[in-house]
Formats: structure tokens, sequence, C-alpha cells
């Protein structure tokens, strides 16, 4: 974590981006009181593959829509 003036901020400003991949957190102060906290955004969540998710359920010893028909049924 590194902690940042106002103006030395504004000096930096063009090698943020460093800054962040370096301290992972900067604290932007004004006259040594914490003003803000700059933080790299997170990516985004690797979404599951289907095929990987469906190999991953549990084998069904009938068929949905036989399952589907014997829950009508019983209504």
């Amino acid at each position: 974590m590194q902690t940042l003036s106002v103006r030395e901020m504004r000096n930096q400003l063009g090698k943020l981006d460093e800054l962040l991949d370096q301290e992972q957190e900067i604290i932007v102060t004004r006259h040594n009181i914490p003003l803000a906290r700059i933080l790299p955004v997170r990516g985004k969540k690797k979404r599951p593959d289907h095929k990987a998710l469906r190999n991953s359920l549990p084998f069904q010893d009938m068929a949905s829509e036989v399952l589907q028909r014997m829950d009508r049924d019983e209504r």
C-alpha cells in the first residue's frame, strides 16, 4: 500500500497503472487525512463450460420427460 498526497497523485497520474501493479492499493491524502483508496478492478469471473457442468452432474436413470409426466400426474 502506498500513500500519496493529492499533488503527488496529479504528478504521477500517467504512471497510475504501474503503481497499482506494484502496490495493489493506493491511499490518496489531503493534509495527511485519507481521502480516497484506489484499487485495481478485478477481472471477470471465468464462466464454466456447459459440457463440463453436464459431465459433473450425476447420471439420471429416468429420462426427464418421464419425471415431468410423473410429477404432473401426481398433482
